[in-house]
């Protein structure tokens, strides 16, 4: 008897996840950034989280 998983469709999403997670983390630190920095960061950080969460609305799918 063989047996088979196929775990593939998990890897992208838990990797969404933990990417998720780390842009979620470095938001919550902008606080400890300089203003400049601040304003550059935070509408890419932004940007990717809003990309990464449609990828993960797109595998749900």
């Amino acid at each position: 008897m063989e047996v088979s998983l196929d775990f593939t469709p998990v890897y992208p999403r838990h990797d969404l996840l933990i990417e998720i997670g780390r842009i979620e983390m470095a938001m919550e630190h902008l606080a400890e950034r300089d203003e400049r920095e601040r304003v550059s960061l935070k509408p890419r950080l932004e940007s990717r989280m809003q990309r990464l969460r449609s990828e993960l609305a797109h595998l749900a799918v």
